[in-house]
């Protein structure tokens, strides 16, 4: 078994919300913060991670409400704590909202 745990995994089709706020933080726009899309860590990939902050960003869309998706999600947190790695997690409705908003700006 090998001790390496990021980017193990392949890169996956990006969802819509995922697409968008791709756009949002992609080449530092986040207060200069790096992001990478679709990082694995271990046996799962991660929407986005920043490296320097040690922050995942996670896009849930209905399928995290469930039963077994808010199991799924609190294993998936833990093991990413367990390595010094924060979780934020927002609901996909919520990146069309703010880009919508912050369109209008």
């Amino acid at each position: 078994m090998t001790n390496q745990v990021h980017n193990l995994k392949t890169l996956e089709n990006m969802m819509p919300a995922e697409k968008a706020l791709w756009k949002m933080i992609q080449r530092s726009q986040l207060d200069g913060r790096k992001f990478r899309r679709q990082h694995s860590v271990g046996g799962f990939v991660l929407d986005f991670y920043c490296p320097s902050e040690r922050l995942a960003v996670e896009l849930d869309g209905a399928d995290h409400y469930t039963v077994n998706g808010i199991e799924n999600d609190e294993e998936r947190t833990a093991y990413l704590n367990s390595l010094k790695i924060r979780v934020l997690r927002f609901e996909n409705n919520l990146v069309f909202e703010q880009a919508d908003r912050a369109g209008r700006n």
